[in-house]
């Protein structure tokens, strides 16, 4: 059975690319079943779409498997076509959440056969296995198909319940070194203190999900257990990292890497306790650190290599804050902030712009609270994603007409999309760059107008600039 595996490409030239984590442990898990594939690895190669095309109606494969995050619908749609156009038998198959918060148009829509639901580690390989010997796929776990045009839906499969016992992605499946290169060379400050021609970057994950259930956000794991890697499964791939790839910074990959205190003062305690030299960035809950008594906490990661926490401010307002069904203030945000920059940490955060009630003025508070704080936000529109909260409000008041129609538009959320508030779009538009741009001008940025929003990465103030007093 022949096999192709594509890494789907969800914009054109990007800035940076990183290492696939989700599609890596998918692929290790093929390798260890005993399949062979084929990679086509449109992230890494940037094909034209003729080249695409080309290779994909002159290379015929009996199973061709992707997956990405649903913005990317538009994208999965036209391979699915280009691969059916040409090999109406081949078996596309189809994860991640474009598969799993809009199964029934996918596989009515695009010529996808197969939409894989939830993790795909283990349901990749049983499901392979019956494509091969040509089984029942009612007895896979964690699938849905058509069958005489209508959805069958198998039962869902068990979350793996300890993250520790799935072996490491075998990252040299991919052109690994190329990923380690394009990040090393874009990385943002801080950066760590050795030469940045001596960086060498990679990404590792160590949790699955998060517990909170933000209107705006859908993910692979919503609404379900929140799982993290134990300290000791996280420093043994630290260490074989440096050992294979020569690697001395990290990117922490998920939705979120520290949910208590606890489990970040064990990985700082047995991180440092291991005697590996790391620098790393991670995500953090907004409000880990709010009290005086959690700075030991805080100055043990910086101890442990921590650079910099991404945490969430997303509005400084506190109507919208509820719509968004956040519990935590710009209060806590700027005590957390505070905090880990006597730490020595730099804090990130981003913003949604666009909630309903939403208006110049509430714009105007957040992006004062980002430069109180020192931070220059990775902002965007609020873009509606089935299967939250915000996606059944458009819906139910008339914002999208034709779901295909706006799944086929949707992209970056710095391009608005959907417009619920009372401003008119050149109104809503024209704020936020106003206000990012008088951010950029009080944090010291000078950011020319066509990086105020697309930055293409997270911004950090100017070395040694203290965030102003509020």
């Amino acid at each position: 059975m022949k096999i192709l595996v594509i890494n789907v490409s969800l914009r054109p030239n990007p800035v940076r690319v990183f290492l696939p984590i989700g599609l890596g442990y998918v692929v290790s898990a093929m390798k260890r079943g005993g399949f062979e594939f084929d990679l086509l690895d449109l992230d890494i190669h940037q094909l034209s779409p003729e080249k695409t095309r080309e290779y994909l109606q002159t290379h015929r494969y009996d199973v061709v498997a992707m997956g990405c995050i649903v913005t990317g619908y538009r994208q999965v749609k036209w391979l699915a076509g280009t691969i059916k156009e040409a090999f109406p038998e081949t078996v596309i198959v189809v994860g991640n959440t474009v598969a799993q918060s809009i199964t029934e148009l996918l596989l009515t829509k695009t010529g996808a056969d197969v939409a894989v639901m939830g993790e795909g580690d283990e349901t990749i390989v049983e499901l392979l296995a019956h494509l091969r010997d040509s089984r029942n796929l009612e007895e896979v776990r964690g699938i849905c198909f058509l069958r005489d045009g209508k959805m069958v839906t198998t039962p869902p499969r068990p979350l793996i319940a300890n993250l520790d016992t799935i072996p490491f992605p075998e990252w040299d499946l991919f052109e690994v070194e190329s990923y380690i290169q394009n990040l090393s060379k874009t990385l943002d400050e801080p950066l760590p203190p050795i030469p940045k021609e001596d960086i060498r970057a990679m990404t590792v994950n160590t949790a699955r999900g998060c517990p909170y259930n933000c209107t705006f956000c859908y993910h692979t794991f919503r609404g379900q257990k929140y799982r993290w890697r134990s300290a000791d499964s996280l420093i043994q791939e630290i260490r074989h990292c440096q050992e294979r790839y020569g690697i001395n910074y990290l990117f922490f990959a998920d939705e979120l890497t520290f949910f208590s205190l606890k489990q970040a003062e064990e990985f700082s305690d047995t991180l440092l306790n291991s005697g590996l030299k790391i620098y790393w960035k991670g995500d953090c809950r907004s409000g880990l650190f709010s009290k005086p008594e959690h700075a030991e906490v805080a100055q043990k990661l910086k101890a442990a290599g921590a650079l910099a926490f991404g945490f969430s401010l997303e509005s400084a307002n506190p109507e919208i804050l509820k719509w968004m069904n956040k519990k935590v203030g710009p209060e806590v945000f700027s005590r957390q902030v505070e905090i880990l920059r006597r730490a020595g940490i730099a804090s990130l955060t981003s913003i949604v712009i666009g909630y309903p009630n939403e208006t110049p003025e509430t714009i105007k508070s957040t992006i004062d609270c980002c430069i109180a704080n020192g931070i220059y936000p990775s902002a965007g529109y609020l873009l509606p994603q089935p299967g939250t909260p915000m996606y059944t409000y458009a819906l139910e008041h008339g914002y999208i007409q034709d779901e295909e129609d706006y799944l086929l538009k949707l992209g970056d959320r710095q391009d608005l999309r959907l417009n619920l508030t009372d401003m008119s779009d050149a109104q809503l538009e024209g704020t936020l760059q106003q206000e990012l741009a008088r951010c950029s001008r009080e944090l010291g940025l000078d950011l020319g107008d066509g990086s105020l929003l697309k930055t293409g990465r997270y911004r950090s103030p100017q070395q040694g600039l203290e965030p102003k007093i509020a």
